[in-house]
């Protein structure tokens, strides 16, 4: 019993270990197929990271190389020097100096090291510590601190990094800088840059293209650190330097017109400035171009000293709307009601047509007034009237009844045939920017009223360079040319020079037109209204212009003047117009007239054109001058000497007749009256006294003469008569002996 309770308990025994054994075979049948599942699921990443290699190597594979190469490749940019800018005769208007642009990496530099870099920055180039700061922790890959900085600036940064060994993420790149020599001179016709320096206005805007040329560029290879890596494969563009430009514009031409624009300006109380031009009518060649008040090129942004008046005063919006205001090249972008200048156009266009001559009798009637639909329309002498006159004599006294007459003879579709020959309608072309176009009625809607006023040039708008265009058009023998301001484009790299060449537009009226009207504003000038605008030594033609206020539009009085001489072969037409003058006098005649007298005395001179004078009338304008001899170097006593012997009366400072002398004023070779007062320094002895010009208007040779004398100031006179104009103008300080140049004309009754 008890051995087969054994066996029983054997055979369990056995049973397990067969059943073990099962077990065991099944696991191992299952672990293969495991294996397989591991292996195919082993085999299909594999095959994604094929797949996904290929696609990377061989679908996104340059773009990817694009993109790596953009972020080890270091780009600086080296900016192009802008063209020079020139007057006619070679004087630099406008150029580029060099100058640095500072730049920083902001995650080459250490941490540790920021705040110092921020407060250097901050110091050296006076900005605001704590947007330096936020530059110098931004996450950005370059960030630009300042441009245009001067060399100075330049080296104090320098000897700051080497002082404190930090340079790290500091660049310090070549760049250039807009500059402009002489200021103030034909700013609004120049025009400026902004601080990339992509012109803004004026002729840097027009001919930006031309004047800015193409930026190079250095490429290399940065690593990991953005640390520059040796590479022989460097990549170097180079800039290609814009042209230069050279104007039509004579530097010394600009500078007489603007000194009599500003003083017509401030003498007349002018609210709105004033604008000039001068015109070569055989060519179409701009000498000369202002806007008063102008602004200094160098500083755009800050506010000229008109504008300072009030600045305070404005908004922002206002404030920026000033600045627009003071860039405007007005001569171009503004346009104005030209008065009775633009009687001109409506004699032309009669004689052209044959509807009148220049003297036939009895031609028109001035009764003080026209009547024109129920509306009177007054003459400039509405209580004496003019009576009966020829063409000419209506010109010479500038009647508005006999031009209104003219007018409705003419007809407003020959007129505007005319107007359209004449430019009127259509901007000039000229070369800079921002030129305006003019402002007529639609033919249809010109009626009787219309086409009496605009017959005496009133009631439309035209810019001044339409004018001007026009009037050198009858100066040129009935010939439109387009006004020309650049003549020369210069490569710079090659010295190529591309010429502009004067361009005509059309035969506008025939000589013969064209040489009557000259006769008639000859008379004009010799004997019309326009007498103030005479020059000794030269025959001059012209017409006054007085446009009256709209009050329907809010406008103001514009006195102008338009001067041409000589009358037999024009050389120069000279446009003055002085808006909204406050003064003792708004009429062209009287304020406008003189001041193209004085431009022309200088200019027609200073371009050597030959004197035709037909004038001299004995009197004051046959006052013999000296010539001051040079007295520098000599003795005191000596230099008295010779200055008395010439006829001259001295005045000396200090004592020691010993001393050599060092200066004289006025300068050796300056012509002088006899009796002339003249100053002498001597070594150690300098002491210059300065007096404030006396207001001579009005006053005789004798009493100017005196007035002067009074003051130890010298005169120069021009023409006979009493004192018409004067320069420098009353109340400015000058040096004792400076020679004060009068114009004396004959007394009249000038008309607008």
């Amino acid at each position: 019993m008890e051995r087969k309770k054994k066996n029983s308990n054997s055979n369990k025994y056995i049973s397990k270990e067969k059943g073990n054994k099962k077990q065991k075979k099944v696991e191992n049948v299952v672990k293969p197929k495991r294996l397989l599942i591991v292996f195919a699921l082993c085999f299909l990443v594999l095959l994604l990271l094929i797949v996904r290699l290929a696609f990377l190597q061989l679908i996104q594979g340059p773009e990817l190389k694009e993109a790596a190469n953009r972020q080890q490749t270091a780009t600086r940019i080296i900016s192009a020097k802008r063209g020079n800018i020139y007057d006619s005769t070679g004087k630099l208007l406008a150029a580029s100096a060099s100058v640095d642009t500072i730049t920083i990496n902001p995650s080459k530099i250490k941490d540790e090291n920021k705040e110092a870099v921020a407060k250097a920055f901050s110091t050296i180039f006076e900005l605001d510590y704590n947007q330096v700061l936020e530059q110098v922790n931004s996450e950005n890959s370059i960030e630009t601190i300042i441009k245009k900085v001067e060399k100075d600036k330049v080296d104090e940064l320098k000897n700051w990094m080497e002082k404190t060994e930090i340079s790290s993420g500091i660049n310090i790149d070549a760049d250039v800088k807009r500059y402009y020599p002489y200021g103030n001179l034909a700013s609004n016709l120049i025009g400026f840059c902004n601080t990339d320096n992509v012109g803004q206005e004026g002729l840097e805007l027009k001919w930006d293209s031309v004047l800015s040329g193409t930026p190079g560029k250095l490429l290399s290879l940065e690593d990991g650190n953005r640390s520059l890596v040796p590479d022989n494969n460097e990549t170097y563009v180079p800039a290609q330097n814009g042209s230069n430009v050279t104007l039509t514009i004579d530097a010394n031409i600009q500078t007489i017109a603007e000194k009599y624009l500003k003083q017509a300006c401030l003498e007349n109380k002018c609210g709105n400035g004033g604008t000039v031009v001068i015109m070569q009518p055989s060519t179409g060649d701009v000498l000369a171009m202002a806007t008063y008040p102008d602004f200094d090129l160098n500083s755009p942004r800050e506010p000229n000293e008109t504008l300072q008046l009030t600045w305070d005063t404005l908004s922002q919006e206002d404030q920026l709307n000033s600045l627009y205001k003071m860039w405007r090249n007005r001569v171009v972008s503004d346009t104005y009601e030209p008065g009775s200048t633009f009687k001109m156009i409506t004699a032309a266009t009669a004689l052209e047509e044959e509807i009148t001559t220049t003297d036939t009798p009895n031609d028109f009637i001035c009764r003080g007034k026209e009547t024109v639909n129920g509306i009177d329309i007054k003459c400039s002498r509405y209580e004496t009237t003019h009576g009966y006159q020829t063409l000419r004599q209506a010109l010479m006294n500038s009647c508005n009844p006999a031009l209104i007459q003219l007018g409705q003879r003419i007809g407003a579709p020959t007129l505007y045939k005319y107007y359209d020959a004449f430019g009127f309608f259509n901007k000039t072309g000229i070369a800079t920017s921002g030129e305006a176009n003019s402002y007529f009625w639609d033919l249809e809607d010109v009626g009787n009223v219309e086409l009496a006023t605009m017959s005496f040039g009133q009631r439309f708008r035209i810019t001044p360079i339409q004018l001007i265009t026009a009037v050198s058009c009858i100066a040129n023998d009935g010939i439109l040319m387009q006004p020309r301001i650049v003549k020369e484009i210069e490569n710079p790299d090659t010295g190529a020079i591309t010429t502009i060449d004067s361009s005509q537009v059309r035969q506008v009226i025939s000589k013969e037109t064209a040489d009557k009207m000259m006769d008639m504003l000859e008379s004009v000038v010799t004997e019309g209204g326009g007498t103030n605008g005479q020059v000794q030594g030269y025959s001059v033609a012209g017409k006054t212009g007085t446009a009256e206020p709209d009050e329907n539009e809010g406008s103001y009085y514009v006195a102008s003047f338009v001067g041409i001489s000589p009358v037999e072969n024009p050389e120069v037409v000279v446009l003055l117009a002085l808006h909204d003058p406050q003064g003792s006098s708004h009429l062209g005649g009287t304020i406008a007239a003189p001041v193209v007298s004085q431009i022309l005395s200088e200019v027609l001179p200073y371009l050597g054109i030959p004197s035709d004078d037909l004038s001299s009338e004995g009197g004051n304008n046959t006052i013999e001058t000296i010539t001051l001899p040079d007295v520098r170097n000599k003795t005191v006593a000596e230099a008295k000497k010779i200055l008395e012997n010439a006829g001259f009366t001295c005045k000396i400072s200090g004592d020691d007749t010993t001393a050599l002398v060092t200066d004289q004023m006025p300068k050796p070779g300056t012509a002088l009256i006899k009796g002339a007062s003249v100053n002498i320094y001597s070594v150690g002895n300098d002491t210059r006294v300065s007096q404030e010009v006396p207001d001579l208007k009005g006053m005789s040779y004798a009493q100017a003469r005196n007035a002067l004398k009074a003051k130890n100031l010298n005169i120069r006179i021009t023409g006979t008569g009493y004192v018409l104009s004067q320069d420098p103008m009353a109340g400015t300080l000058v040096e004792e002996g400076t020679v004060v140049n009068v114009t004396l004309k004959k007394q009249i009754d000038s008309t607008h």
